[in-house]
């Protein structure tokens, strides 16, 4: 049971399927007393099942379990399977005495509602009521809970299985060393043309589908996505924040556009994917150091050096940085297509 058949669902208004959606007495948090072998204190949170922290079990505010909690403006749903106490806005829906696995299914049919409030327009208990939500159906149309419980725990299975997958892998990936006897020091200006990126404020930008890079840790450094072509830079360089974010780097295989933030590496030599993917971490290293100075300026970063393998002549070995990047992104791709499977 590992696809969900989508044919066999029905249309259900919530309030006929959870009539009972009770708000429990708050828990200030003046009064919170932590205690890690306490009760979950369950607050308006996205993350770790809305609980902030344990705390000691109060006399007379104390909340069921097996019940399905959610905070009004965060409209995040989890499942709560032992007595908790509950901080401001937060409600809970009665689920009837069903399992565990079937509750995990409902939140995420529940969880697409919650995309329609946001923290100020909050999904309180009257507007969840109102709302519809699909689910498996029976041969009598009614909600199919074995279906549903039977579901979550193949999944649950499943996800075991590739967990204990992945902490191989990443077993298997630590006991594989890069041997750095024969790495040497080379210029960063050498082997780079280092060009500062071109100012561009949010007023300025046309949405568009071109790259915009920023002063970013994520998304391969993309902030935005805009129309403007007046200071594009090439595809096959290295973005490296120099302000911010220092010495975040990423490599862009599609013609961009650096804020005044960031500064681009132009090869002098054969750059490719896999060779800049070897270089990559080494140049955020290098830029650790500029973190505690803010900036890791233009002229700072020709003169840095980058320790690299080299070849018998003593130049960068860029077809060992080739060859042993395709063999981790080979293995990679096989481990993955396995957990997958």
């Amino acid at each position: 049971m590992n696809k969900i058949v989508f044919g066999q669902w029905g249309t259900f208004k919530v309030k006929d399927v959870f009539p009972h959606i009770e708000k429990p007495k708050v828990y200030h948090t003046r009064e919170v007393k932590r205690n890690d072998e306490g009760i979950p204190y369950v607050v308006r949170s996205k993350y770790n099942n809305g609980i902030k922290y344990r705390v000691t079990r109060p006399s007379d505010i104390v909340n069921p379990p097996n019940v399905i909690s959610f905070g009004s403006e965060n409209a995040t749903f989890f499942f709560q399977e032992e007595d908790w106490v509950s901080g401001r806005d937060i409600y809970y829906i009665d689920v009837k005495g069903l399992s565990k696995y079937a509750c995990l299914f409902i939140i995420a049919c529940l969880q697409q509602i919650a995309t329609k409030y946001s923290y100020n327009y909050g999904l309180f208990p009257a507007l969840l009521k109102e709302e519809s939500i699909r689910l498996p159906i029976t041969v009598n149309d009614l909600p199919d809970w074995e279906y549903m419980d039977l579901y979550m725990k193949n999944r649950e299975e499943k996800t075991k299985s590739s967990i204990v997958g992945l902490l191989y892998m990443r077993k298997d990936m630590e006991t594989k060393t890069v041997v750095t006897k024969e790495w040497r020091n080379f210029s960063i200006g050498k082997y780079f043309e280092v060009v500062k990126g071109t100012r561009l404020t949010k007023a300025n930008m046309i949405d568009g589908e071109i790259n915009f890079i920023g002063a970013s840790a994520t998304n391969n450094g993309v902030t935005a996505h805009i129309t403007n072509d007046e200071h594009l830079h090439s595809k096959n360089t290295i973005s490296v924040t120099y302000n911010g974010s220092v010495g975040e780097a990423f490599y862009q295989d599609e013609i961009f556009w650096a804020s005044d933030d960031v500064n681009v590496l132009y090869p002098k030599f054969g750059l490719n994917k896999y060779v800049a993917m070897f270089i990559i971490p080494i140049i955020k290293k290098v830029g650790q150091q500029y973190g505690f100075i803010d900036k890791w300026k233009k002229e700072d970063m020709e003169k840095d050096y980058m320790r690299l393998p080299a070849d018998r002549e003593g130049q960068p070995d860029w077809k060992y940085m080739e060859i042993y990047m395709r063999q981790i992104e080979d293995k990679v791709k096989t481990q993955m297509n396995v957990l997958l499977s």
